[in-house]
């Protein structure tokens, strides 16, 4: 078989939302994740939870370049939205990544990952590219749109939208006002905060490994951040992942 893309979901309804679609699966215990390697849409992949947090991530990333050899990766899971124009049901496709809550200064400057020079890590143009194309035909049909749930999930009477650039990552569920707006201030580019995306992208840097991170808002990072949270992720989430992956697996396939 060929070395299978990988795609790596935080959530279990966003892995169990694209599980079904996969032929020939084969599952492998690793370090307690299941990884299911399969082919979707005729397309090698290799599917795994990774868990929550960022060294759920940067291991489970690490054995899917190291045990699995995959070729590059794609992360989907939900954040919460900063920046004033990202609103609840709109996907942000990362451009850069950067841990917010990583400071070893006087050492180092804030958010530099020591001995690396670098705080930001870069997805891959030509993947981030393909997913946000295929991010707006999903949210433009009912793909990921009539069928993703009522619409108080989302901001009434607002078309869905996709962003693409500054994603941040830390070790904290952001759930309150005053935290979300010292981000903004702190971090005035970021469009979205989540738990993974830039341990992951600093695993697939030091692998040489090309990435992508796609998120869906499914809150603003403030006081209200845990309602209808799981509704969302079982509703909207899982079915942004499967419009938007499946699209941009099919013409990837197509384009050979």
């Amino acid at each position: 078989m060929a070395r299978p893309i990988a795609i790596v979901s935080a959530m279990h309804e966003e892995l169990h939302a694209l599980l079904p679609l996969v032929d020939g699966v084969q599952s492998i215990i690793v370090a307690g994740r299941t990884f299911h390697v399969g082919r979707l849409h005729a397309q090698p992949v290799v599917l795994v939870l990774s868990g929550i947090g960022k060294v759920a991530a940067a291991t489970t990333a690490a054995l899917l370049i190291d045990r699995f050899d995959a070729p590059a990766l794609l992360f989907t899971g939900v954040a919460g939205g900063l920046h004033a124009d990202v609103a609840v049901g709109d996907v942000v496709v990362a451009r850069t990544l950067l841990q917010h809550d990583l400071d070893a200064s006087p050492l180092f400057p804030r958010y530099e990952v020591p001995l690396t020079g670098r705080s930001r890590f870069e997805a891959d143009t030509a993947l981030a590219d393909a997913l946000a194309d295929a991010a707006r035909r999903c949210l433009a049909s009912d793909a990921a749109g009539h069928a993703a749930g009522p619409a108080p999930l989302w901001t009434a009477g607002r078309p869905r939208r996709v962003h693409e650039g500054l994603i941040v990552s830390g070790d904290r569920f952001v759930s309150s006002a005053a935290e979300s707006a010292r981000l903004r201030a702190d971090l005035p580019q970021a469009l979205a905060v989540e738990m993974e995306g830039a341990a992951l992208a600093q695993v697939c840097a030091d692998f040489g490994r090309p990435f992508a991170v796609l998120r869906s808002i499914s809150d603003r990072a403030d006081d209200t951040a845990h309602v209808d949270f799981a509704r969302f992720v079982a509703e909207v989430a899982s079915v942004y992942t499967r419009a938007i992956v499946g699209d941009w697996l099919a013409r990837r396939i197509a384009a050979r």
